[in-house]
């Protein structure tokens, strides 16, 4: 065999079909799949970073496929470049290095699903965090799946009640809507989504919580509120904490959305809410950085548009013929000096059906929830809001925004005329009515006695400052005194004049001063 090479530096004919010749072998031994023999794809790690590795060898390799590590450490290909290939880890690089042996997997990265997911406090890879064992599960599904399409969607007909009245009355959400809730940081963003999963008690719909890169002690925090009021028995809490790697975080939502998915496919109602995707940005555009993937607008690469939309376009309310469930997504993301109009934020207000703004102003007057009800909107629910709240509630948001402009005036000192300084007044007690402490979701018969008394100016009489303790009062006698009326607004139907007639009546019965005793003759 002449084994010199040829001037042009090609190899001599007869060396080339050799080589041919053996390749042929070797194929033909694989697609023999002798017993016994296994074949893998093995490559080696050429660097290792934070949360980043770079191998060689895997010219097989497929995006978003799993490589294995030494030690079990699993990873996730993201890059694919001519000569090596960016890994995502999802687990501890510290026992790596430089020159270690990779394998494929053949499979993308997945996650267990099923019931027995129900009750328990797991991280982005399925791994018990509440030491309780290991998770019983059905089935594993990817992470990442197509949306549903568009022939397999139904109009969202359903309200989603969380028991906050400013919310369930002038923001409604629907089973199946994807509402956006956003403000600076530590005004109440997360309570928001606390009370509506407590409300879903008896609504026999299942609740998934996120926690992307969340402070432990929060989490722990949150998760003992929901053990408190027993909201664990049909919830699942996925944790992403922010001291781990930032591949959990990058797949924590995915993950989550796959497991509420599972739910949903099986005709149950879900919530599910991502607390935060800014954070699940930040890991990405980190992830992204350590991979010299070009940014884009504020430093994020042009791709986090996509990357959200196909996470929130998962949630939808199914046809019958599908399995007639729905997921209903509530994201949570946080601004920075009340700037909504910033890259992220105008991100996701395109791609939810609207949005719950939290205002530092309301916040520092201890108007809570600090919700701004100006500048947020329901594009949906409306459409899903029981019979009883439109009746109540018809004018409701405009005089409220109305108020919102008049009071703002009224600053100045201007003298105003009485309809105004009644309109005023009004306003104030709608506000205060509208105020709701954390952990105190209220039912839906509740809510409309005493929206149905605010509006009939049954407070106007009363100090603001009285208005607390007569709303007790009002909910006491109203669900005491008339439980057909409650149940008839429960299941939906139309408030008549003398029902409206009925509650009025007798909220003002509950507010009226108790006669005062009269001393015996001796």
């Amino acid at each position: 065999m002449d084994k010199r090479k040829a001037k042009d530096g090609s190899l001599p004919g007869s060396l080339l079909e050799a080589f041919e010749s053996a390749d042929r072998t070797v194929q033909k031994v694989l697609d023999q799949k002798l017993p016994g023999l296994q074949v893998e794809e093995i490559g080696t790690v050429t660097s290792i970073g934070s949360g980043i590795a770079r191998v060689s060898g895997l010219d097989g390799v497929q995006v978003d496929e799993l490589v294995e590590f030494s030690g079990g450490i699993t990873g996730i290909a993201f890059n694919l470049d001519p000569n090596e290939i960016g890994v995502i880890m999802l687990g501890s690089s510290e026992k790596i290095a430089s020159g270690d042996r990779v394998r494929r997997t053949g499979r993308v990265v997945d996650i267990p699903v099923g019931d027995g997911l129900l009750g328990r406090v797991i991280d982005a890879a399925a791994q018990p965090l509440d030491g309780f064992g290991q998770v019983s599960f059905s089935e594993r599904r990817p992470v990442e799946r197509e949306a549903p399409p568009i022939m397999a969607r139904s109009p969202v007909t359903e309200p989603l009640q969380t028991g906050l009245k400013v919310v369930d009355a002038l923001i409604p959400v629907g089973r199946g809507q994807r509402e956006l809730i956003l403000g600076d940081r530590q005004i109440g963003k997360t309570a928001i989504a606390l009370d509506t999963i407590i409300n879903q008690a008896d609504k026999d719909v299942i609740c998934v919580y996120c926690s992307i890169g969340q402070m432990g002690a929060d989490v722990a925090k949150f998760i003992a509120q929901l053990r408190k009021y027993g909201a664990m028995e049909y919830s699942t809490i996925v944790v992403a904490s922010g001291d781990g790697p930032p591949g959990l975080r990058f797949i924590a939502p995915y993950a989550a959305t796959s497991i509420a998915e599972y739910f949903m496919e099986k005709g149950k109602d879900v919530l599910i809410v991502y607390d935060d995707l800014t954070l699940h940005a930040r890991a990405y555009r980190e992830l992204s950085l350590l991979l010299e993937r070009p940014p884009g607008r504020e430093a994020y690469p042009g791709d986090i548009f996509y990357l959200h939309s196909r996470l929130l376009e998962r949630s939808t309310h199914l046809r019958e013929e599908y399995g007639g469930g729905s997921l209903t997504a509530i994201p949570i993301i946080e601004t920075q000096a009340q700037n909504i109009s910033a890259y992220i934020p105008t991100n996701l207000i395109s791609i939810t059906d609207g949005q719950i703004y939290l205002s530092p102003e309301l916040f520092q007057r201890n108007h809570l929830p600090a919700i701004d009800v100006g500048k947020s909107v329901s594009r949906v629910g409306g459409k899903t809001q029981l019979p009883a709240y439109r009746t109540v509630t018809g004018d409701l948001r405009l005089s409220y925004a109305q108020f919102e402009e008049l009071e703002m005036f009224a600053r100045f000192g201007t003298r105003l005329d009485e309809k105004t300084r009644d309109t005023i007044e009004r306003g104030r007690r709608v506000r205060k009515v509208l105020n709701q402490s954390e952990l105190q979701p209220m039912t839906i018969p509740e809510q409309i006695a005493v929206l149905l008394a605010v509006t009939e100016g049954l407070f106007d009489s009363l100090d603001v400052e009285e208005i607390p303790e007569a709303e007790k009062k009002v909910r006491k006698a109203v669900t005491e005194g008339l439980p057909e009326i409650c149940q008839k607004i429960e299941d939906g139907e139309e408030l008549s004049a003398e029902d409206q007639a009925s509650i009025v009546e007798t909220a003002q019965g509950a507010l009226e001063p108790e006669p005062e005793e009269q001393p015996e003759d001796e």
